[in-house]
C-alpha cells in the first residue's frame, strides 16, 4: 500500500464520514483521535492480515509468549514509527494545524501490566516483531488494570484504572474463537476403549474471549499478534424476569463471579478470595491460549507429535507454569496419547524464564485450593510430582534430597519447581542472575538438569525508549551517524568515536536541559512543586518493594537534611529527588514508604533552609508515558537494589539510553 499525505487526508474524511458523519476539522480533539487512529489500524491491519495468512501458510515455527502482565505503553505513536509513517503523519497534522502529541493524549494507556516483567514482555514483543519471529503474547484483558494511584495527604489511595472507558481502537474482538474454560466439579476416572479416560462432571464453564492487538515490526510489514482473553459468563448473560421484577438472580451473581476473572491484574492475595482468584486467572489464561494455539494447529494439519518442530511455548515467570499440566490434560485426555509421550512432547515444547531469587515472590498454591477449583489439573500434577520423586530417590536414595526439589510438599504447590521439570530450558535473566541461580536457588535442579539451564540478558527496546521518547536525541544521532542504527543498534557503537566532539557534547547538553524543562512541567502539573531545572535531577523509579531500596535511598535524604541544618559550612549543588512507583495494595511496609518520602518531602521543601539545596517529589501514578517523559530528563539514576535480587535492571537500561 503506497500511503501519501494526500491519502492520509482523504482517509481521515471518509472515516469521519462514517464514524460521525462530520468533517474531520469540525470534531472533537478526542473524536478527531479516534478517527487517525482507526486510519492507522486500517495501513496496518492489511500487513496484520498478510503476515498471519504467512504463517498459516509456512512451516516457520512459532513462539508464544505467556505472561501475567505486558506493560504496552500507548500504542498510537508507536504504530505510526513502526509503520515508518512518523514524517508524512507529521505533514498531516501541520496540514489540520493539529499535532500528534495532542491526538496522543487521548489514546489509551493499557492497564496491563506493573513494573519490569510487564515491560520486559511489551519489549520482547516488539523486538519479536521488528527482527522477524514469529511471536506471540497471550494474556488478560484487565478491564481495571493493576489500580490508578493517587497520592492524598502521603498516603497511596489506590482506584480502579477505567483505561476502557472510551474502548481500545487498536484491539480486535474474535468471538468466533473463543475458549471454553472448566473450574470446579467432580472428576473420575474410567476406562475406555483402552484409555484412561476422565469424566469431569458438576463443573462451571467461563467463556474466554479473545481481543487481538497488533504488534508492529519495525518498518519490516510484519504485524505480530497479542492475545488477550476476557472472562465471561456462558450463555445469556441477562435474567429478563428478575430485572423486570427488580431482583438479583442466580445468574446475575454468576456472571459476577466469572466476569472477575478478568477484572484486575493482582487482585490483593492476603484473602483467600483474593488467593483463590489469582489462582483462576493463572488457569484461565493459561488453558484459553493452550486450547486456541492447538486447536490452530489441530486445523493446520499439525499431529501432536510435531508440535515441538512447530511451536513453542515461553512461560515468563511462575504465573503461567499450568501451562506444563493442562498441555499435559489436553494431550492426555483430549488427543489419547499416553503419558510417556505427551510429557516428552510437553518438555520439548515449555520453557521457562525465571525472573528473581527472591523465594517468597514465587507462585506457591495450597493442594485444597487447586484440588477443588481445578481437579482433573491437580490429578495431573500430583502423577508429575510422583513420578519425578521416584527418579529423584533412585537416584539419590534420599528422601531429604527428594523433598528439596519436590513439586508438592507440605501440602503446598510449588509452581515454581513445576516449571523447571516440566521444561527443557530453564534460563535466568542476566549472567549473573543465571550464577546465582544454577549456584545457590536452584543447585539441586541443576545438578539433575545441568543442559537445560542457560543465560538470555533481558534488553529494552530501542525504538520506545529511543525513537519515541527522545526525538531530539534521536535527530542528533541520525545527523552524525546516519539512520542505520535504528535498524541495527550494535552501530551506535560508531558514536564513541565522536566522544570528543565539543559541538555534539553541547548538543547533547542541550537536549537534556530541554528534557529536563519537559519533565520539571510533568512534576509541577502533578505535584505543583516547582524544581530548578539547574539542579542534579536524582531519579528513583521502580517498584515499591523492600529490595528496590527506597527506603535506603529516603534514609540518605533525611541525613542530607541534618547535615545542611546542623553544619552551617555544608554546601552542595542543588539537587532535586525524584521519585514514582505503586506500592501493591497488601504491602504494608511499601505504604509505609511512600508516605516517609512524601513527609520528608513536605518537610523539606517547605523550609527555606533546606530548599535551596534539595529538594523531594513524589510523581503519581507511575506508567510508561510518564517513564518516556521521567527517563530522558534524568540526570542521576538510582540502582541501589540489593545485589542479587535485581534479575537484570531492565529500569537502568532504560536510563542509560
Amino acid at each position: 500500500m503506497d500511503i501519501t499525505k494526500e491519502k492520509i487526508l482523504s482517509d481521515l474524511k471518509k472515516v469521519a464520514m462514517i464514524m460521525f458523519t462530520n468533517e474531520f476539522i469540525n470534531l472533537t480533539r478526542e473524536d478527531q483521535y479516534k478517527v487517525f487512529a482507526t486510519v492507522i489500524k486500517e495501513y496496518l491491519s492489511e500487513n496484520w492480515l498478510k503476515t498471519n495468512e504467512n504463517y498459516r501458510a509456512g512451516k516457520e515455527k512459532q513462539v508464544y509468549y505467556f505472561s501475567l502482565e505486558f506493560l504496552l505503553g500507548k500504542m498510537m505513536c508507536s504504530n505510526i514509527i513502526n509503520l515508518g509513517l512518523e514524517e508524512i503523519c507529521t505533514e498531516v497534522m501541520n496540514e489540520l494545524d493539529l499535532n500528534l502529541d495532542e491526538l496522543e493524549k487521548y489514546d489509551a494507556e493499557p492497564g496491563l501490566g506493573n513494573g519490569g516483567l510487564g515491560r520486559l514482555s511489551a519489549c520482547f514483543l516488539d523486538s519479536m516483531a521488528s527482527i522477524g519471529i514469529p511471536g506471540h503474547g497471550c494474556g488478560i484483558r484487565y478491564d481495571y488494570g493493576l489500580f490508578e494511584q493517587k497520592i492524598v495527604n502521603g498516603e497511596q489511595i489506590e482506584g480502579p484504572d477505567n483505561w476502557l472507558k472510551n474502548g481500545f481502537v487498536w484491539e480486535t474482538k474474535k468471538t468466533h474463537q473463543s475458549q471454553k474454560i472448566k473450574f470446579y466439579g467432580d472428576v473420575t476416572l474410567k476406562e475406555i476403549a483402552g484409555y484412561l479416560t476422565p469424566i469431569h462432571t458438576g463443573y462451571e464453564t467461563i467463556l474466554a474471549v479473545p481481543y487481538d492487538v497488533p504488534i508492529v515490526g519495525y518498518k519490516n510489514k510484519i504485524v505480530n499478534n497479542l492475545r488477550l482473553w476476557k472472562a465471561q459468563i456462558q450463555g445469556n448473560d441477562f435474567d429478563f424476569n428478575s430485572f423486570s421484577y427488580g431482583t438479583f438472580s442466580k445468574l446475575d451473581e454468576q456472571k459476577r463471579n466469572a466476569e472477575a476473572i478478568s477484572k484486575l491484574l493482582y487482585p490483593d492475595d492476603t484473602t483467600e478470595g483474593g488467593r483463590l482468584l489469582r489462582l483462576k486467572q493463572c488457569y484461565f489464561f493459561v488453558s484459553a491460549g493452550l486450547q486456541s494455539i492447538i486447536n490452530y494447529n489441530t486445523k493446520k494439519g499439525i499431529s501432536p507429535n510435531k508440535f515441538p518442530e512447530t511451536f513453542s511455548i515461553q512461560i515468563n515467570n511462575t504465573h503461567p507454569a499450568l501451562c506444563i499440566a493442562e498441555f499435559m490434560r489436553i494431550l492426555i485426555d483430549e488427543k489419547n496419547i499416553y503419558w510417556d509421550e505427551a510429557w516428552e512432547i510437553t518438555k520439548k515444547v515449555m520453557s521457562y524464564t525465571n525472573h528473581t531469587t527472591l523465594t517468597e515472590s514465587w507462585e506457591k498454591w495450597e493442594i485444597d485450593k487447586v484440588q477443588k477449583l481445578i481437579p482433573r489439573v491437580y490429578m495431573i500434577i500430583e502423577e508429575i510430582n510422583r513420578r519425578f520423586c521416584d527418579k529423584v530417590y533412585h537416584k539419590y536414595n534420599d528422601w531429604n534430597k527428594v523433598m528439596e526439589v519436590a513439586i508438592i510438599k507440605d501440602r503446598v504447590i510449588n509452581m515454581t519447581h513445576l516449571a523447571i521439570i516440566g521444561s527443557h530450558s530453564i534460563n535466568g535473566v542476566s549472567k549473573l542472575h543465571t550464577d546465582i541461580l544454577i549456584k545457590k536457588t536452584f543447585k539441586n535442579f541443576y545438578e539433575l538438569f545441568p543442559e537445560r539451564f542457560n543465560s538470555k540478558t533481558n534488553g529494552i527496546t530501542h525504538r520506545r525508549w529511543l525513537l519515541k521518547s527522545n526525538k531530539a536525541l534521536t535527530e542528533s544521532i541520525d545527523n552524525i551517524i546516519g539512520s542505520s542504527w535504528k535498524i541495527d543498534p550494535t552501530l551506535l557503537e560508531k558514536l564513541t568515536e565522536f566522544s570528543d566532539d565539543q559541538n555534539f557534547a553541547k548538543r547533547i547538553d542541550k537536549i537534556k536541559l530541554e528534557n529536563k524543562i519537559k519533565l520539571a512541567k510533568l512534576i509541577e502539573e502533578e505535584t505543583e512543586i516547582k524544581i530548578d531545572i539547574n539542579s542534579i535531577f536524582d531519579t528513583h523509579v521502580k517498584r515499591m518493594h523492600g529490595y528496590k531500596r527506597q527506603l535506603m535511598n529516603v534514609l540518605h535524604i533525611i541525613y542530607l537534611y541534618k547535615e545542611i541544618l546542623e553544619n552551617k559550612d555544608f554546601t552542595m549543588h542543588p539537587k532535586t529527588f525524584i521519585f514514582s512507583a505503586k506500592a501493591a495494595p497488601g504491602y504494608y511496609l511499601a505504604k509505609r514508604i511512600i508516605k516517609l518520602i512524601s513527609s520528608v518531602g513536605d518537610l523539606i521543601n517547605n523550609n527555606e533552609k533546606t530548599n535551596k539545596f534539595i529538594k523531594v517529589v513524589f510523581i503519581p501514578n507511575y506508567n510508561v508515558s510518564k517513564a518516556q517523559i521521567i527517563i530522558p530528563g534524568t540526570d542521576l539514576s538510582e540502582q541501589i537494589s540489593i545485589v542479587g535480587m535485581e534479575a537484570s535492571g531492565t529500569s537502568n537500561m532504560k536510563f542509560m539510553m
